[in-house]
């Protein structure tokens, strides 16, 4: 993506651009890998449920992954029946059962108790598994951690495997990782999930390894493809991946414009017409995205903040070889995950605008009006 062309291009602010070439790029190094290894492909639409993303890549995939109603109803509308729908959840609610099982193909039930729940109402509607936290933590930082102390996610494999449920599970499904830029967490579960489960694995219609793994940036695929042919060819069935970020993350663009620059206790602070509340995994987990104009031998630092009361409303500080004025544009970059799809409208500032990049076309597909955020607080009668 050519950044001064978004610049040039695009004249509002702030602007989520989503770059289809890099979408593509992705999907297509996905296939290779699914062709590769005999692994099904799913992609999961927390990252970026936006229906021109979805509608992209559903050629090569072979579903959606969902984690609530919503997120079903959607996949089921543009799959229309062509491709699998997989759900797992920590909470399903008793009154959406019944349409979850009528959407989804597959379900992961986080819990012994969720499993029994869903079973006793659905009986034989969909492929109905059980989520298993294996306990082996491969995050350094809790937060990211799915299998992490007293953690929510998942049924303790121990519990699960000694219980009469491992005879009833149609699949297995466990995420263990955040952004692994490698296979050896893969390896060392499944070295596990196999040792605890023998011959019971024989006896299952599927595995779903999850999502966590930076498959678009991964060089070396040997091991991946040897272990899901392996799993493959021993117990016939089928192994299903489930990347996100994978294949929206470095597609994302968030381009803003400076509107005030001042001093403060001798550093520059810059304030943009963007927040962080327009990408929350800046403060939800103090992570410093990406900028473009960035020069890490910049002569000039800048703090670079957001537009709202929120006293944590920072981006960080990044430093320039020109002084930042007000009307300057910046542009941060692999921001395609995890950032518009939590974005909110606090302190009243809209949302930003939603264009498309592909082949050096950019066209608008998204605006927000005032109109859009009075009936987000107007009551319904």
């Amino acid at each position: 993506m050519d950044i001064q062309v978004l610049k040039e291009r695009i004249l509002t602010s702030p602007t989520f651009v989503v770059d289809e070439d890099a979408v593509v790029k992705a999907l297509k190094a996905l296939a290779t890998l699914r062709e590769r290894s005999g692994c099904k492909v799913l992609y999961s639409i927390k990252a970026l449920p936006l229906v021109a993303v979805l509608e992209l890549a559903k050629p090569y995939l072979d579903g959606f992954s969902v984690s609530s109603l919503f997120e079903a109803r959607l996949a089921n509308e543009i799959l229309a029946g062509q491709g699998s729908i997989h759900l797992t959840t920590p909470g399903i609610r008793p009154d959406e059962i019944t349409e979850l099982t009528s959407l989804c193909s597959h379900i992961s039930c986080n819990s012994i108790g969720q499993f029994r729940q869903v079973t006793d109402i659905i009986k034989n509607q969909a492929s109905i598994g059980i989520r298993i936290n294996p306990k082996l933590s491969f995050a350094d930082d809790a937060r990211y951690d799915p299998c992490r102390q007293y953690s929510k996610l998942g049924a303790d494999i121990g519990d699960t495997l000694c219980s009469e449920i491992a005879k009833q599970i149609k699949g297995l499904h466990f995420h263990t990782v955040f952004s692994a830029m490698d296979y050896a967490p893969l390896v060392q579960t499944l070295i596990k999930v196999r040792h605890l489960m023998g011959d019971k694995l024989a006896g299952l219609d599927w595995l779903n390894l999850g999502g966590g793994y930076r498959f678009d940036q991964i060089v070396d695929n040997s091991s991946f493809i040897d272990l899901i042919t392996q799993l493959k060819n021993e117990f016939a069935l089928d192994v299903y991946i489930e990347p996100g970020n994978a294949i929206v993350g470095k597609a994302g663009y968030l381009l803003a414009t400076v509107i005030d620059t001042f001093n403060s206790d001798g550093k520059t602070v810059a304030v943009l017409d963007t927040s962080v509340n327009h990408h929350p995994q800046v403060f939800e987990y103090q992570r410093k995205p990406e900028l473009s104009e960035h020069d890490p031998e910049g002569p000039i630092p800048v703090i670079l903040a957001g537009n709202t009361c929120l006293a944590g409303d920072i981006f960080g500080e990044y430093r320039f070889n020109q002084p930042l004025l007000v009307g300057d544009r910046i542009v941060f970059k692999e921001v395609g995950a995890y950032s518009l799809v939590k974005a909110n409208r606090f302190n009243g500032y809209n949302l930003p605008d939603v264009y498309l990049a592909n082949n050096g076309q950019i066209r608008l597909i998204k605006h927000h009006t005032y109109e859009d955020y009075r009936e987000q607080w107007m009551s319904d009668n």
